[in-house]
């Protein structure tokens, strides 16, 4: 009796131990329940995050790119890959990459990249891209350049689409610059041109202003309409693109009004022949749909000359109305200082 009475002293001295190590087991493990869950929870929450990531990037067209260093090892997210039209499970080779690069954008891209490498920061670059598969893109580069203990491990960023944004920069350019109808430069970038032609002069190059105006335009117009006019224009500029490839600019300045920049002339005679030269196309008739309709063209001329009082705008305008005033279809030069024998030549 006294045996078991003892062991049941010791049983109950131990079996608070055992509850306790089972209560804590149980903690731990409800403990261990809701750590996982918790995981769970966040997984799904990070899942769903990168889906609208994955979405979003998608529609904006933008992708996150990485290049470990100096291995070059590449990693895109799946717009960089539909961006170069290529398989999301494509293996990366950056040499290859490079070869859809243009040859400009191919030695900006190099330039930029070895400058931020060497001086731990970062660049933006626009740069042109034809696919493997002969798509032709513009796309807008982002990259930063990671350190670990002042070593550069990893370049980074972004790539945009921006073709779209790109052609319509081009569409506006154009418009700002160019003569939709014949496709020639228009007036404000004959402006701009003509506002530099000192700068063209600084080494003593002879310089000189031909300004075109068409003879009888106005009856094309009236007997033939206003498309047939527009032919004639077109084919006017076809003819004075012709005539004066050397020139530095060939542009349409108004309705019928045409002007002619050129530089390097070697003497007044060169270029009296270039004004012949023009007068002579642009008086030859002009068919179209079995009509042929006649223009002629009246030019004035004057030299650039730094001493000149006048604009030589005003010089050679003042040329074009002696022009047509002496029977038009003829080129007139305005007084200006001749290069070759540095006298004054009075008007032709």
């Amino acid at each position: 009796m006294k045996f078991f009475a003892a062991f049941a002293k010791i049983a109950d001295c131990v079996a608070p131990s055992r509850r306790g190590r089972q209560a804590a087991m149980e903690a731990l493990q409800n403990a261990l329940a809701e750590t996982e869950k918790q995981l769970e929870q966040q997984a799904v929450a990070l899942a769903h995050s990168r889906k609208i990531f994955d979405r979003s990037s998608e529609a904006a067209r933008i992708g996150v790119w990485e290049c470990s260093l100096p291995d070059n090892r590449l990693v895109w997210t799946k717009t960089v890959y539909d961006l170069f039209d290529m398989p999301d499970d494509a293996e990366l080779d950056r040499a290859e990459i490079l070869k859809c690069y243009s040859k400009e954008s191919l030695a900006e891209l190099a330039r930029l990249r070895t400058r931020a490498i060497e001086e731990r920061t970062g660049f933006t670059l626009d740069a042109e891209i034809v696919t493997p598969k002969g798509n032709t893109r513009w796309i807008r580069i982002t990259a930063t350049v990671e350190c670990e203990g002042g070593v550069p491990v990893r370049i980074f960023g972004m790539k945009l689409d921006i073709t779209a944004e790109k052609t319509m920069f081009d569409q506006i350019r154009y418009l700002a610059e160019f003569d939709i109808l014949t496709g020639l430069p228009n007036r404000a970038q004959f402006q701009t041109a003509l506002q530099r032609l000192p700068l063209r002069c600084i080494n003593g190059s002879a310089a000189a202003l031909l300004l075109i105006d068409l003879d009888g335009f106005k009856g094309i117009n009236d007997t033939f309409g206003h498309q047939a006019g527009d032919e004639c224009l077109k084919e006017t500029a076809e003819r004075l693109l012709a005539a004066c490839q050397g020139a530095d600019l060939v542009a349409r300045i108004g309705g019928d009004e045409f002007a002619v920049l050129a530089t390097g002339y070697d003497s007044a005679g060169s270029v009296a022949r270039l004004a012949e030269t023009v007068v002579d196309c642009l008086s030859r008739s002009v068919e179209r749909d079995g009509s042929r309709m006649h223009v002629g063209a009246s030019v004035g001329v004057a030299f650039f000359d730094p001493t000149m009082r006048s604009d030589i705008f005003v010089c050679a305008d003042a040329a074009l109305y002696e022009a047509k005033s002496q029977g038009k279809n003829r080129f007139r030069i305005c007084q200006a200082l001749v290069s070759d024998d540095n006298r004054k030549m009075d008007a032709a």
